[in-house]
């Protein structure tokens, strides 16, 4: 369900002038991009649709925004999709290096990191044109349980959450301000570490509810801030899947960090000061990433 929500969000939006769906599901996506086309004289956005199971309609395309693959049920984690997942991600990367060698790739696939090192490796494009699109759904979780707990608004909730995109991911409590008052003056730390432990588990209980999915709203419209950003050279500072080469003492690696986003992809990787305890839950995660990596390459 997210590249259909992508598409309607891009459209009304009207970020580009013309957005393809691709399925290898005969019909699926030709049925979805006439549905969206058909809405857009009710929205009143001018936005050229279409649908395609043929790589070669994808061809010299700027921005691609990879959802294909198996999505979560309950009681499943993340990591239980790799196997499932890897063999897709392949071959659609390199469906992607074969028409459009010039994009920019969003990855959303899950398991999160890995499949964007997967996208990274299958098309050999520089590391600012693949970026996963995690920290952005994560930190918006973060800022929606805020905002829940004080009812107040979410718009004056600035909050940052690093790390792999799982249970093990980093919500920043010393990053996390309500209209620059910090959350803890506001909260009580009890209550400040369940609405962490509420984050990191935010997807699971999504999906514990659906039956017969996972998120798809809050997923799309992460990934239209990226794109937007992108195309439109915001140059906005988003927590991103960026492959990390030494930046936080790490190497080699897919995880959350703060990305400066623009029209080269990530132009920076922002590296903000964190405490021992914030350090040693980072490197926890990225630990975590690496070994579902190791578990992917035993495949």
């Amino acid at each position: 369900q997210i590249g259909g929500t992508l598409a309607h969000l891009i459209g009304t939006k009207e970020l580009v002038n013309e957005v393809v769906l691709f399925d290898v599901a005969n019909g699926i996506a030709k049925g979805k991009a006439l549905d969206i086309a058909q809405s857009s004289s009710v929205d009143g956005f001018n936005v050229k649709f279409s649908g395609t199971d043929k790589y070669e309609d994808i061809k010299n395309y700027d921005v691609i925004i990879i959802t294909a693959g198996v999505p979560r049920k309950p009681g499943m984690s993340r990591d239980d999709l790799v196997g499932i997942n890897l063999k897709i991600i392949k071959q659609v990367a390199e469906g992607i290096k074969k028409n459009s060698p010039d994009a920019f790739i969003i990855c959303i696939t899950n398991p999160l990191d890995v499949m964007a090192q997967v996208a990274l490796e299958e098309t050999q494009f520089p590391r600012e044109r693949v970026i996963g699109m995690a920290g952005v759904l994560d930190t918006a979780r973060y800022r929606s349980f805020i905002a829940l707990e004080l009812d107040v608004s979410i718009e004056d909730i600035q909050a940052l959450v690093l790390g792999g995109h799982g249970d093990t991911m980093v919500p920043l409590a010393s990053y996390t301000s309500v209209s620059g008052i910090p959350l803890s003056q506001l909260l009580s730390q009890d209550r400040i570490d369940a609405l962490i432990e509420r984050t990191r588990k935010g997807g699971g209980e999504i999906v514990s509810h659906l039956k017969t999915g996972s998120a798809y709203y809050a997923p799309a419209a992460a990934a239209v801030q990226m794109a937007e950003a992108i195309v439109k050279n915001k140059r906005r500072i988003l927590p991103c899947a960026a492959w990390l080469q030494g930046e936080y003492g790490m190497r080699d690696l897919y995880l959350g960090v703060p990305c400066m986003l623009g029209e080269n992809g990530i132009e920076r990787v922002i590296e903000v000061e964190l405490d021992g305890e914030e350090r040693a839950a980072l490197e926890s995660s990225a630990e975590h990433v690496r070994s579902t990596v190791a578990a992917l390459k035993s495949l």
